[in-house]
């Protein structure tokens, strides 16, 4: 191994004041680095989903009946607990492992030459996201698995894959003005089905808080509404989104938009497809835990795949900076 450089006091003291600067002078990551680290982030942000999922269709919400502790005398679950405290318990340990990833995608932002402040502000943002939805699952936890802060949780999860799909995307792009690839109609039409896609994830987490699994074999409060009717309205929603699907791939065919749009549309369509065989087998079959966390899994590949569309209608190149011209030498020494 080489040998270690010296730490003088002053870095040890810039260290504490700006322990990113002071990583950011020491050690530039390669682009993919970057880039990899941001991916890193939002394979966790659907990581924390399905167990999140996993905690609540095996009962295990109220596994550890209070927050920040697992109980009133201990932070962890002590041995008279059972599988569902564990279950619980390794969720919530599981947030210190995204922030880990989380973490790792603003320094290595940070430490990037040139440094480019967006990114790293879109890491920021993803951090307090964390943190928020964080002290949002210890209230779901106080509150007894309250369906509507249940339904919460989940979006503010979504919310924290939105921002890390476009820390990722802003990784693998550059820092010019947004150009677009497509015109205003179809900006206005991939729109339409970003807010049906958002509405499709809202109603699914109300089929959630109305359905039977509560996430506790307690009493659980549940949404009060009629199970049958807003699955079918999930489902009637589920078809708006398939058909403005097929409608902007088609549109897209006809202007001739480049490859990249189309071919996120027909991803969608894909992973639409899939997704909706699941749901479809899920409400048959009344809705077995396997099959529910599949479909969670689902609805986080359906988010992915809109907004990535989205970002598929415009590029953005990077910015070139004029190098100066040389001067003649013959005129010099004139």
């Amino acid at each position: 191994m080489g040998r270690m450089p010296n730490v003088t006091r002053a870095d040890a003291a810039q260290a504490v004041r700006n322990p990113l600067a002071f990583i950011a002078e020491r050690w530039t990551p390669s682009p993919r680095t970057v880039q990899r680290a941001a991916l890193t982030a939002v394979v966790m942000a659907v990581v924390i989903v399905v167990t999140g999922g996993a905690v609540r269709l095996t009962g295990s919400g109220l596994g550890c009946p209070t927050w920040p502790k697992c109980t009133d005398q201990s932070l962890t679950p002590t041995g008279e607990m059972d599988f569902h405290s564990a279950v619980e318990f390794g969720n919530r340990m599981l947030t210190y492992v995204l922030c880990a990833a989380v973490g790792w995608a603003i320094i290595a932002a940070r430490a990037a030459r040139p440094w480019r402040r967006g990114v790293t502000r879109l890491g920021w943002i993803q951090f307090w996201v964390v943190m928020g939805n964080a002290v949002l699952g210890g209230i779901v936890v106080l509150v007894g698995l309250n369906p509507y802060t249940v339904a919460a949780h989940f979006l503010l999860s979504t919310a924290l894959l939105t921002v890390a799909m476009m820390t990722w995307q802003r990784t693998r792009e550059g820092d010019g003005e947004p150009r677009p690839l497509v015109g205003k109609a179809v900006v206005q039409l991939t729109w339409l089905l970003v807010v049906a896609a958002g509405a499709l994830v809202a109603v699914g987490t109300v089929v959630t808080g109305a359905g039977r699994h509560a996430g506790d074999s307690s009493d659980v409060d549940r949404i009060p509404l009629n199970w049958t009717m807003i699955s079918q309205l999930h489902a009637d929603l589920a078809w708006v989104v398939v058909a403005l699907t097929v409608a902007l791939w088609f549109v897209l065919k006809a202007v001739d938009a480049p490859a990249g749009p189309r071919d996120r549309a027909r991803d969608l369509f894909l992973v639409l497809m899939g997704q909706g065989i699941v749901g479809y087998v899920q409400y048959f079959t009344k809705t077995p835990e396997a099959l529910v966390a599949l479909h969670m899994f689902g609805s986080c590949l359906v988010w992915i795949a809109v907004v990535r569309v989205l970002f598929s209608l415009r590029e953005r190149p990077e910015i070139t900076v004029p190098v100066p011209a040389q001067s003649d030498p013959a005129l010099t020494r004139a």
